[in-house]
């Protein structure tokens, strides 16, 4: 069944450029992962040091591979550097939860 994982962060003002770039670079990683769909990257109108990716997974397994990946660990501790707090997320499941 499909994920949808939301991650959000806060960076600090300034290094766009770095931060961009890193982004992109954590996006071609996940690309070439195991039950990974689509992912965008979403900036706050009100809040430009506010982002959030959507990433899509074919299923949790799969999201929690990547999560674990240490390839991707090297990314996110890259990218706190530049973070203001913890990164946050929340994992959601397309469609409506069967009933008991």
């Amino acid at each position: 069944m499909l994920v949808k994982i939301f991650i959000k962060r806060r960076f600090k003002s300034g290094k766009v450029k770095e931060i961009n770039a890193l982004l992109r670079d954590f996006r071609s990683g996940a690309m070439t992962q195991a039950g990974y769909v689509s992912g965008e990257t979403l900036v706050s109108h009100e809040d430009p040091q506010n982002v959030l990716v959507i990433g899509t997974w074919q299923n949790m397994e799969s999201w929690l591979a990547w999560k674990g990946n240490p390839r991707r660990k090297e990314f996110e501790t890259m990218l706190e550097m530049y973070q203001e707090g913890p990164t946050q997320y929340e994992a959601y499941v397309l469609g409506v939860p069967p009933q008991p």
